[in-house]
């Protein structure tokens, strides 16, 4: 088994959720007391947030790049970044690192072709539903991609930062987070990504009934399947 190095606190409630899925997914596939062998290096979200607030990505890359170094130095044979948005500086993240990086869109992409759906609707936080450095390798492998429109990104936005990065589930944010989803269905959406890693605290697959794409489960699933080769 391959140690995991995971890059986690943006937010802490989804690098727990990580945390969770490695060791669950490794006990299914290999049975008994099988865990995963993993590390973790995580950030002070605080600091990150007000980096991406002022738009300093490069400052936000800095910091991830030294826990990137850290997890290879501490022994990690691959790494994987428990958060959609901060791959936008995941090229940077990578300066002097010679292990594996999973990323999660490529992850998401996979399992979306598996499924054989071609077009999908993002949920994320504002960068990611917004920027073009994670619709890119959607749209590069044949995959249509639909955002909510901007009152509704910003909507969604705030519920991430305000609400689900806090631990703060609400079933009034979950009905606009399914209002949002109709509409991309009505537009043409095929399945749904949770492409962000709090999402799925909030909306799971029994809330709607178009397929649903929780990147926080693929990325974990996807890294354990790595790890085990």
């Amino acid at each position: 088994m391959k140690c995991i190095g995971l890059i986690g606190g943006m937010s802490w409630e989804s690098t727990a959720l990580y945390y969770k899925i490695l060791n669950e997914e490794v006990k299914n596939i290999l049975g008994g007391f099988n865990s995963a062998e993993c590390i973790l290096q995580s950030v002070n979200f605080e600091e990150i947030e007000a980096y991406q607030r002022t738009n300093e990505w490069e400052k936000c890359a800095f910091i991830l790049n030294n826990a990137a170094k850290n997890l290879e130095k501490a022994g990690a044979k691959l790494i994987i970044l428990c958060t959609n948005t901060m791959h936008k500086v995941s090229h940077l993240l990578l300066r002097d690192v010679s292990i594996p990086f999973l990323h999660i869109a490529d992850m998401t992409a996979d399992e979306i072709l598996k499924e054989g759906v071609s077009s999908v609707g993002l949920l994320g936080t504002k960068y990611t539903m917004s920027e073009d450095f994670y619709k890119s390798k959607l749209i590069a492998r044949g995959i249509n991609v639909i955002v909510p429109d901007e009152k509704e990104q910003n909507t969604i936005n705030e519920i991430i930062y305000n609400e689900l990065c806090k631990g703060v589930i609400k079933n009034s944010s979950r009905k606009e987070y399914i209002k949002a989803i109709d509409k991309m269905v009505k537009n043409g959406a095929q399945g749904i990504i949770l492409g962000c890693t709090e999402i799925g605290l909030l909306i799971k697959q029994k809330d709607i009934s178009t397929k649903v794409f929780d990147t926080t489960i693929i990325h974990a699933k996807k890294a354990v399947e790595f790890a085990l080769k």
